[in-house]
């Protein structure tokens, strides 16, 4: 199955919570419009062979930032952003 990285781009929407919750993650104080930025940015960066999905959600993994960005694949809203181990 093929992810298509330009309809999640197009279509990545947010919460209220999820701006704290990746502040919480990241321990940082960024505001919504940064971490909009942020998030578009890693996704178009990744490779479409770093997405994933697995079950109802997208994972997409950029090993360059260290960071996994988790999407609900129904209505392409960001659940949670976390940090990665850097691969040995």
């Amino acid at each position: 199955m093929r992810i298509d990285k330009s309809k999640i781009l197009n279509n990545i929407c947010y919460t209220e919570l999820v701006y704290a919750r990746i502040n919480k993650k990241l321990k940082t104080t960024f505001s919504k419009r940064e971490i909009e930025k942020m998030i578009y940015k890693i996704i178009f960066e990744t490779a479409e062979s770093c997405f994933v999905k697995i079950g109802k959600n997208y994972y997409v993994t950029n090993t360059y930032n260290q960071i996994r960005v988790t999407i609900n694949s129904s209505n392409y809203r960001i659940i949670t952003l976390d940090k990665i181990q850097p691969v040995a």
